[in-house]
């Protein structure tokens, strides 16, 4: 008699006791059913919110161009690119030159947060080669690259909203110094908070061990390791392959999907606890819309098996168009902002989560990668 080890009894049991109330059909809808989904969600955010300039006003203020808005530009951008519709374009230029191409903090800022509305600032750049719109996100990189300082990411949110910015900026002008910092910085994080044996990133060091998780498991953050999985994919598509750090990146990608697969929900999504389906177990929107966006991405670069990997991306797009996405465009199941399961809860079909710009962001990245996938 064969006997399970303790991990894969874990994955039995999350494949049994995930099971949803009605399965999505597996099958993946066409290129304009998914382009619709994509344009509802949008739709709904731009239509709440129709001045991209204002301040997000939660239990404070803040500028508009923090990381939460700015991951929601990451989405809105593939989809100009599927959809070129002029109103899309312009919703960007103008929260852009709302804040003159700068992010919080300043020129000055180091911090990975403050950055990340500059992979959107590039994104335009590329559009419409305008000087102003690098200058600022240029001059804070640069600023980085002249130091030694390598321990600002400290946490694993930070490799998504630093790390495409530096790539980037390398390929735009044939500098090989960003990817050389880039990879100082990224293999300092990675030997933190990195579990080679799971496969799986710990959010920061206040999670390594002993800290467990209610059943005695570690604590794997799905939305952040969904972080990482954008970070290396938004990384990998631009960087060519001999570049330092490509085959890092391309063997730790890979680890992190497939770790990823068995502990995906009957019903398509992942729990905001990897290892603890009680843990605030249920469907979780963002971390799943990263974790479909690097498989739909991997199985289209032909680095992930077809046969092993689109049942997955099928029941997570299903999942999330048909079960999260309400008829008017508004996405439910997502936690609110945070670093761990307990934070922003609930994450509910109904429950508005306190800041709903990055969850949009997350599912248009998803969507725009699905779309590719589809057959027409």
């Amino acid at each position: 008699m064969k006997i399970l080890k303790p991990r894969y009894i874990l994955y039995l049991s999350i494949m049994l006791a995930a099971a949803p109330q009605t399965l999505a059909a597996q099958t993946l809808p066409d290129k304009s059913s998914v382009l619709d989904k994509m344009v509802l969600a949008n739709g709904y955010f731009m239509e709440n919110y129709p001045d991209p300039s204002l301040p997000i006003v939660t239990n404070k203020s803040r500028p508009s161009n923090i990381w939460t808005r700015s991951v929601y530009y990451e989405g809105l951008m593939p989809l100009y690119k599927i959809d070129p519709q002029p109103a899309c374009l312009d919703y960007a230029l103008r929260w852009a030159r709302s804040h003159h191409w700068n992010m919080p903090g300043g020129a000055t800022t180091r911090i990975a947060d403050n950055q990340c509305c500059g992979q959107t600032y590039i994104a335009l750049y590329m559009l419409d080669r305008e000087p102003e719109r690098i200058r600022n996100i240029k001059a804070s990189i640069d600023a980085m690259i002249a130091m030694d300082k390598i321990d600002d990411w400290w946490w694993i949110d930070a490799l998504q909203m630093a790390m495409p910015g530096f790539a980037r900026l390398g390929v735009i002008y044939h500098d090989n110094r960003y990817f050389k910092r880039m990879y100082e910085m990224y293999t300092y994080t990675k030997k933190k908070l990195y579990n080679p044996r799971a496969g799986l990133w710990w959010r920061d060091s206040t999670f390594l061990p002993p800290y467990k998780e209610p059943n005695g498991r570690n604590c794997y953050w799905s939305r952040g390791n969904g972080w990482v999985v954008a970070a290396l994919v938004r990384v990998l598509k631009t960087i060519p392959d001999s570049i330092i750090g490509y085959q890092d990146y391309k063997s730790t990608y890979l680890a992190v999907i497939k770790a990823v697969l068995p502990l995906q929900r009957k019903d398509g999504f992942w729990n905001v606890s990897l290892e603890d389906l009680e843990h605030f177990g249920g469907r979780e929107s963002s971390g799943t819309s990263l974790f479909l966006y690097g498989m739909a991405w991997g199985v289209r670069k032909g680095w992930l098996d077809r046969k092993t990997y689109m049942p997955a991306i099928v029941k997570a797009w299903n999942g999330l168009a048909n079960d999260a996405l309400h008829p008017d465009g508004m996405l439910g199941y997502v936690q609110g902002t945070g670093k761990q399961p307990s934070d922003g809860q609930p994450a509910g079909y109904n429950n508005v989560p306190d800041f709903q710009d990055f969850g949009v962001g997350c599912f248009l990245l998803a969507g725009s990668q699905v779309y590719r996938l589809a057959s027409r």
